[in-house]
Formats: C-alpha cells, sequence, structure tokens
C-alpha cells in the first residue's frame, strides 16, 4: 500500500528568485517546506551557479507543468573569453586557455549572427540527458565520452549587451531545451578564443518575469507566501478558454469527450481569429460556473478535436476547484 504523502493540499505557483549554488530541487523544496505543500515540481531546471527565475508548482498546479516547461526562456549570461572549461561553465576544470583576439563591437556581432534562428547544439556532456539509461554527467564523472547528437534548438533573440576586457555579456532568448552553455562554448569557438559561462541569470519564463520573483528570504513571511501564490492556470491564458455547464462539467471530470454548444463556438471561433489561430488540434483550457456561487472554476487543459469536440487531457482533482477572483 503506497505511503500517504504528508502536508497541505497547497495548490498554485511561485515565482522563485533562486540562488546560486543551490540546485533547482534543492531550490523546490525549500519552497515545498515552506508553503507545507504535498507536492512539488518546477518547470525547467536551472544549475546550481545559475539565478534568477524558476517558477515552482505546487500540489495541483504540477500537472499543468509541462505546459510551463515547454515555453521559451530568456537568460542574460557572461561569458568569459579564452578559456574553456570541462562542464562549459566556471565550475569545471580549466581544460585550455588561448589568447583572446582583438574583438570590436561589428566583430562580435558577425559572429552573433551565426547563431541566430534555428540552430544544431550539440548539449554540453555535463548534463542530466541520458544514454543507455545513464545521465551524461555522471558518464562524464567517470571520464567516459560519448558522441552526442546535436539537437534543433532556435535562439530568438542574441543581443550583445557588453563588451568588457576578456568578458562579453549576452542576453539570448529561446526555446526549450537550449543549452546556453553550449551557445557560449560555441560563440567563443566562431570568435577563435573559446569560452565558458561565467554567470548565468534567467529573467523570463514564458509569461512569467523576473521582477515578480521572490527570494528564498522573502517567502519566510508568511503573509508574503499567501500573497506570492499564483493560481494554478496563470501562465496558460494563451490557451483559449471553454466554460462548461454542468452537464459538461460531469462528463469531462469522468474523462469523457462533450460537444461544444453553437454559443462556445462562436465564442471559441472569436478567440482563435483574434489570435490567428488554426482550428486543428488546439489546447485550451476548462472552466465550470458553479449555479450555487456563480464563479468559474478551473477544471484542467483539454483538446479541441474535429467536429468541436472537447477530449479531456489533464485535470484537476474535484476536491481542488479554485475560484477565479
Amino acid at each position: 500500500m503506497a505511503r500517504k504523502r504528508k502536508g497541505l493540499s497547497i495548490n498554485g505557483i511561485v515565482l522563485l528568485d533562486k540562488p546560486k549554488g543551490l540546485s533547482s530541487n534543492q531550490a523546490l523544496q525549500k519552497v515545498r517546506w515552506l508553503y507545507t505543500a504535498k507536492k512539488a515540481g518546477h518547470t525547467g531546471a536551472l544549475d546550481p551557479l545559475a539565478t534568477g527565475l524558476l517558477p515552482v508548482c505546487l500540489g495541483e498546479a504540477t500537472k499543468f507543468s509541462q505546459f510551463l516547461l515547454d515555453a521559451d526562456k530568456t537568460y542574460i549570461t557572461r561569458a568569459k573569453l579564452g578559456q574553456t572549461t570541462t562542464t562549459e561553465d566556471a565550475e569545471g576544470e580549466v581544460v585550455e586557455d588561448r589568447p583572446i583576439p582583438e574583438l570590436t563591437e561589428s566583430i562580435v556581432e558577425k559572429a552573433l549572427a551565426e547563431f541566430r534562428g534555428p540552430i544544431d547544439q550539440v548539449p554540453p556532456m555535463y548534463s542530466a540527458l541520458k544514454r543507455d539509461g545513464q545521465p551524461l554527467y555522471k558518464l562524464a564523472r567517470q571520464g567516459k565520452v560519448v558522441d552526442i547528437e546535436p539537437r534543433r534548438v532556435t535562439i530568438k533573440t542574441l543581443k550583445l549587451l557588453r563588451i568588457e576586457d576578456e568578458h562579453l555579456e549576452l542576453e539570448v532568448s529561446c526555446t526549450k531545451g537550449t543549452y546556453i552553455r553550449s551557445l557560449v562554448r560555441d560563440i567563443g569557438e566562431a570568435l577563435g578564443c573559446g569560452a565558458h559561462v561565467e554567470e548565468l541569470r534567467r529573467t523570463a519564463t514564458g509569461p512569467f518575469k523576473i521582477e515578480d520573483a521572490l527570494t528564498l528570504d522573502d517567502l519566510q513571511s508568511e503573509q508574503i507566501r499567501v500573497d506570492a501564490l499564483l493560481k494554478s492556470d496563470t501562465g496558460l491564458d494563451d490557451m483559449p478558454a471553454v466554460y462548461l455547464d454542468e452537464v459538461q462539467t460531469q462528463r469531462v471530470l469522468l474523462g469523457q469527450q462533450v460537444n461544444m454548444t453553437s454559443e462556445q463556438v462562436a465564442g471559441f471561433e472569436a478567440v482563435l481569429t483574434a489570435n490567428d489561430k488554426k482550428p486543428t488540434q488546439e489546447l485550451l483550457r476548462l472552466y465550470n460556473v458553479q449555479s450555487d456561487k456563480n464563479q468559474p472554476f478551473y477544471l484542467g487543459v483539454a483538446n479541441w478535436l474535429p467536429g468541436y469536440i472537447l477530449q479531456p487531457k489533464r485535470l484537476v482533482n474535484m476536491a481542488e476547484f479554485e475560484p477565479i477572483a
């Protein structure tokens, strides 16, 4: 018999400004402990060296963390030129020191231009990617070297913020799965001197911004913790919303498909037209309106199938309905 997880039914999202030196799991466990929550998960790991925005999902919100995990991310990184390391960041051992050529803004910009848009990127050996069930970083610590297949990622923006002696400061906006360490490594090679990440800070994840994040010290305050807890559907605003009646709600909660009413179809099509979306396999948010309170309650996420059919995909537990203010 499975052991019942201890803690409270705390549901929602907390925007944490992760400090340097903690792994993402250590940071989320601290947040979970502060809230005394049963469950916690994050929406994309940051290396211990990195700081910045780490959305932590608690309780029922963990069911929707994947949609935030898939979101674009933005970083500011400080690259050390002329030096490569085993881990491609400042925590690794120095592999090679190379002279740094005279760099001007135009020279650096020419190199950066090659990395904007879709690129094939080889992830670092010190990463959580797996080979034959083993994380690559474990193989690296054993002195093993394996071939790593390049992955297609997209660098949406790559801005040069500053050239300072042997450092470059860059702002990067990219799709999921992008390794900033690998990007800096490759930029260093393009400049002919090598490079590694000296500092890294995440400033945005999807719709969330670092300006709205709180530190672990901030969260020591009970009132701040209460005010900081965002609803489980926060960050999913790009998904159209459909409001279900009681009969539709009961069928959805049983995992059954339901047909949209003509009124729901009209509202849904208006949203799609406004956002220039096509009527194929769209994800959308589901809400129920309780007749006694007349307030929408978040139910979860569904697929929109041809014929205006809703297929439940991820649903909250019935006991965890959340009213929208």
